[in-house]
């Protein structure tokens, strides 16, 4: 049975991306900063009949938090199959650059970037021990600066101007990690749910959970994906 960290996993994307998976056969570590709530996930989980499921606390913003369900996951298993950096934040409601606060982008900076990063160097030496072990950044299409430079597929996202430039990063690091891993059995990728109705957005996206979610584990268990590339539920997205 391959393992899966979903880091966000106590509500919204990342709980129903831990729903598809596990109810697929895989053995799903709920992430969850809160652990009051990652519980409420887990219980929800088990009560819909998943029994190959389980809580692992971790505030992906904190090393030290990293560092501890690092250690934490070594106790419970071998090995770690997939790494799906989901935990995010929307950040404030104005972002344009000529008035944000740059505290808030420092905030936002630490959980949706530095975030991922830490997470990945954290639990890298599990993962290595997989097969064909798989890293998924969740992003979004405002993370591509192809999009961003072309108003008529983009429009104006000026109050989410620090959320975007938090997922343009992310793609950097999915592909210059995809690079420096060219030559193991890795495969790494960034992949976007989608405008999804979540608490991120105050559930004003138009797809589903259950759709939003289908593009992560849809890229999870591709043979097809190609490491280094950004996907969603319709294919290649360009950077």
């Amino acid at each position: 049975m391959k393992k899966v960290l979903i880091t966000g996993a106590n509500k919204g994307i990342g709980l129903e991306t831990a729903r598809q998976l596990a109810g697929l056969g895989y053995f799903v570590y709920l992430g969850s900063r809160d652990q009051e709530k990652g519980f409420e996930a887990l219980h929800q989980l088990q009560d819909e009949g998943f029994t190959n499921v389980d809580l692992l606390q971790i505030d992906v913003s904190n090393a030290s938090s990293v560092q501890q369900a690092a250690s934490e996951l070594e106790s419970r298993t071998e090995v770690l199959d997939v790494l799906i950096n989901n935990a995010a934040i929307a950040g404030p409601k104005q972002q344009t650059f000529s008035k944000c606060d740059v505290r808030d982008m420092k905030d936002l900076f630490d959980t949706n970037f530095f975030g991922p990063i830490q997470t990945t160097q954290a639990f890298l030496s599990l993962l290595k021990k997989s097969e064909s072990p798989v890293i998924v950044n969740v992003s979004s299409e405002l993370g591509s600066l192809t999009m961003h430079s072309d108003e008529n597929k983009m429009g104006n996202w000026d109050d989410y101007n620090v959320y975007a430039s938090s997922k343009v990063s992310l793609n950097a690091f999915t592909v210059m990690l995809a690079n420096g891993l060219k030559n193991s059995n890795f495969r790494v990728n960034s992949v976007t749910p989608g405008y999804t109705a979540t608490d991120l957005n105050d559930h004003q996206g138009f797809k589903s959970v259950g759709e939003g979610a289908k593009a992560i584990v849809d890229c999870v268990i591709s043979e097809d994906a190609v490491s280094g590339s950004f996907y969603s539920d319709h294919g290649i997205v360009p950077w």
